[in-house]
């Protein structure tokens, strides 16, 4: 049965961050967390640390140090919506998160969405209003597990490859 859930936690960026990285909606495991990417079996941070070269953040403050010591912002397109449990696909009656604060509170150079909902949701609301593309990134949901752990982290190494050099770790 779907639920009407209100995104439950706010986003993480400082003023360094360079890049924004944009799921959809936190899952269950997420929302109880209150902390993205929460649930074990999503790949985003065995991911991200593999393309940073370090080892994987375990707790939520090892896991926002990482985030903003590598100049990373995270955040959601969906602000509310139904949803059934976790299932993007289930998603329906969308409000959009406001990312202006984001964008006017940091520089961001480069936005990447976690994936086809993050994608879909991000074009049809976010990019009119900002005029700015996105780069969709292959999820890393456990159900896309048509890719593997090598060829996710082959594919986002694009975020590291859209900073100078001396900007992360």
């Amino acid at each position: 049965m779907p639920e009407a859930v209100r995104h439950p936690f706010p986003p993480l960026y400082d003023a360094a961050s360079e890049i924004l990285i944009l799921g959809s909606f936190p899952s269950v495991k997420s929302r109880e967390q209150q902390f993205f990417y929460g649930h074990p079996q999503n790949r985003f941070w065995r991911v991200t640390a593999a393309v940073f070269g370090v080892p994987v953040p375990q707790t939520i403050p090892e896991k926002r140090q990482f985030l903003l010591q590598n100049h990373i912002a995270l955040w959601d397109v969906i602000a509310s919506c139904e949803i059934t449990g976790s299932a993007d696909s289930s998603i329906r009656n969308v409000m959009p998160n406001d990312l202006t604060p984001i964008l006017r509170g940091a520089n961001i150079r480069q936005i990447f969405v976690n994936g086809g909902t993050a994608a879909k949701y991000y074009d049809k609301y976010q990019k009119p209003l900002l005029q700015r593309a996105a780069i969709r990134l292959p999820s890393t949901s456990p159900a896309n597990a048509a890719w593997t752990p090598e060829k996710l982290i082959a594919s986002w190494k694009i975020i590291r490859e859209s900073m100078p050099a001396a900007q992360y770790g």
